[in-house]
């Protein structure tokens, strides 16, 4: 092997290590329903992930809350059925003091929504910012080139819950009017837990 080449596989080495879930950025979204644990994708989903990372650690989510939930029976207007519930902000005249960021597709991501996967709700592309969901169950339609939505750009994906599905279960089966809580479920806060050197 020429001498050349070692610094150089070493550093992919190194980098590919870097990139092992082991040390992506976990998160605890604590609420009053009881705690839900997330990876977020920084090496797939760059943009997303570290911009929900950002807002969680500024504690912008300190006060939020899990206000919709959407499953089989509340969406009689839908052709294309799916599984969620959303949080966030919830208020408009909030959710504008942040800047929408870059839409990036699960064809560009390579993620995909499926039970437990964290996503970012949106307009149109591009305009999401502080107001995200979580599947339950796998929900392919909400994949790039989907028919959820018209416009076939998907949502995007950028995290997994890793503990505390039952409390997302449990969120999503509140009842509901017109898929809206009338007693959102409140998001105490949203820290971080560093992943070990």
């Amino acid at each position: 092997m020429k001498r050349g080449y070692l610094p150089g596989i070493v550093l992919l080495l190194t980098l590919l290590l870097s990139c092992t879930p082991e040390k992506l950025p976990r998160i605890v979204i604590e609420t009053e329903a009881g705690n839900i644990e997330a990876v977020l994708d920084t090496v797939r989903a760059p943009l997303t992930a570290r911009n929900f990372l950002q807002l969680a650690d500024r504690g912008i989510f300190a006060g939020a809350c899990f206000y919709r939930v959407v499953k089989p029976d509340n969406q009689p207007l839908n052709d294309i059925k799916i599984e969620v519930i959303q949080g966030g902000l919830l208020a408009d005249s909030l959710i504008e003091r942040f800047p929408a960021i870059p839409h990036e597709t699960t064809a560009q991501t390579g993620l995909h929504h499926r039970d437990g996967t964290l996503s970012m709700a949106r307009s149109q592309p591009g305009s999401a910012s502080t107001e995200f969901f979580i599947c339950i169950g796998n929900q392919p339609q909400l994949d790039f080139g989907g028919h959820r939505n018209p416009d076939g750009q998907g949502f995007a994906a950028f995290g997994r819950v890793t503990a505390g599905m039952q409390v997302v279960r449990r969120i999503q089966q509140m009842p509901d009017s017109g898929q809206y809580l009338p007693a959102p479920v409140k998001i105490l806060r949203i820290r971080s837990v560093r992943p070990a050197n």
